[in-house]
C-alpha cells in the first residue's frame, strides 16, 4: 500500500520520535540502520521530513535528526504518508486500473474503497507519539 519510501519514512519518525522521548538526537547512520535502510535513500527521505517540519534537522557537532516531545501527539501517520506519497493512496485502483471510479468500477472497487477510508481514518487518527510509546515498551519494533 505505502511506497518504500514511506514505510522507511514512518519507520524513521518513530524511530526518531523515540530517541527524542530520551532528549537523544541521531544521525543519519544510526537511523538507517535502525530501520535497516539505505543510508542514502534514508537521506532522501530525513530530508523530506526535515523540510516538512515533521523532523529536526540540526547541522554541526551537536547536530543530528530529532523531533519536538511536546509535538509528537501532533504529528499524524497521514502528515508523513502525504509528505512522502502525496494522497494516491486514498485515490488508487485495488487491482492498479487508471480508469477505475463510480461509473466504471474494478471487481473490487467497492470493497477496495471501505478499506481505503478505514485506512484514512487510521492514518489521520494515529499519531507519531502512540507507536513510539509501543516500541518503547516493547511491544512494537521496526527491525526484522
Amino acid at each position: 500500500m505505502f511506497s518504500k519510501a514511506c514505510e522507511y519514512g514512518i519507520r524513521a519518525a518513530i524511530y526518531i520520535a523515540k530517541k527524542s522521548l530520551l532528549d537523544k538526537k541521531v544521525s543519519l547512520k544510526e537511523v538507517a540502520k535502525a530501520i535497516d535502510s539505505p543510508e542514502a535513500y534514508t537521506s532522501k527521505i530525513l530530508q523530506k521530513l526535515a523540510k516538512n517540519n515533521i523532523i529536526n534537522s540540526d547541522k554541526g557537532p551537536t547536530g543530528g535528526f530529532s523531533m519536538d516531545k511536546q509535538e509528537l501527539d501532533k504529528v499524524k501517520l497521514s502528515t508523513i504518508v502525504f509528505t512522502i506519497d502525496g494522497d494516491d493512496i486514498y485515490k488508487g485502483c485495488g487491482l492498479g486500473l487508471k480508469k477505475c471510479n463510480e461509473q466504471m468500477p474494478c471487481p473490487v472497487h467497492d470493497q477496495f474503497k471501505t478499506i481505503r477510508e478505514d485506512l484514512k481514518i487510521m492514518l489521520e487518527t494515529t499519531t507519531v507519539n502512540s507507536l513510539t510509546l509501543a516500541l518503547k515498551d516493547g511491544l512494537t519494533f521496526l527491525k526484522r
